[in-house]
């Protein structure tokens, strides 16, 4: 019992996500709708801290920020784009302001990029004026950042998805105000093409624990059917178990399971 309650649901879910395959894969189902155009094996761990400093006239303030995933592909060249950069954000509860978070978490990514880029431009020996006040060069390029979030909620997404919605803007003057999207994952409901066998379980036992509509003793009995007919791979089912803060007895059923493995 104290192995399943102190599963921490963002502790859990990072451990997971850390994997390349299974990474790769949602990504893949995201954004290309199931075609394997970013490879595990391409995949290196970024640092997931995207702290940065604000400066203007009046004040210098510091943002302190961790992202839960962050890879970079070295070898995406789809579209002529040599790298790109991928982050993960886990959400188990609505956030209201997730487009701004986003928003947040990407504008991190690039400054980090700037700053990094800046350095190499501390005096204006061999650079124009307009190159040394902008600490970068026209051709200078950054690497570009998609981000997707993951909502393990059982409650319907009724948050913003664009930085629009959370603005009150009069119509005819939506075209000039910037807008911010996000790409959200809400995982009691989608239509995702998992080629990863743990994803395509992974999500199916969320969408089974994840309806309310089923009493949670059929749901129970649901998860264990499904997982000893599957062969759920443990991990996947202790993460189900710690997304949802459900007290699921991941070991039993893990134990079941290789107990149905050796017995065919």
């Amino acid at each position: 019992m104290a192995k399943r309650q102190n599963l921490q649901p963002d502790t859990i879910l990072k451990n997971y996500w850390s994997d390349n395959g299974q990474f790769a894969d949602i990504f893949n189902a995201v954004l290309f709708n199931g075609k394997q155009v970013i490879k595990p094996e391409e995949l290196i761990d970024e640092d997931p801290e995207e702290s940065t400093v604000l400066e203007h006239r009046a004040f210098t303030e510091s943002i302190k920020a961790f992202r839960d995933n962050i890879k970079i592909s070295r070898k995406f060249t789809i579209f002529g784009v040599a790298l790109v950069m991928l982050g993960l954000e886990h959400q188990e509860y609505v956030h209201y302001a997730m487009p701004l978070r986003v928003m947040g978490y990407d504008y991190g990514t690039y400054k980090k990029q700037y700053d990094q880029n800046a350095k190499r431009y501390k005096t204006a020996k061999g650079i124009d004026t307009e190159e040394f006040l902008s600490k970068m060069k026209a051709t200078d390029k950054f690497t570009p950042v998609i981000t997707i979030v993951v909502y393990y909620g059982e409650k319907p997404w009724n948050g913003a998805t664009t930085l629009h919605e959370m603005l009150n803007i009069p119509e005819e003057m939506k075209q000039y105000v910037n807008d911010y999207k996000i790409l959200l994952v809400e995982a009691r409901q989608n239509n995702l093409i998992f080629q990863n066998e743990n994803n395509k379980d992974f999500f199916t036992l969320l969408k089974m624990i994840l309806d309310k509509n089923i009493p949670k003793n059929e749901t129970k009995e649901k998860v264990i059917t499904y997982a000893r007919e599957h062969h759920v791979d443990k991990t996947v089912i202790m993460t189900v178990a710690g997304a949802t803060n459900c007290k699921i007895d991941y070991n039993s059923i893990a134990e079941k399971v290789q107990l149905r493995n050796v017995n065919r």
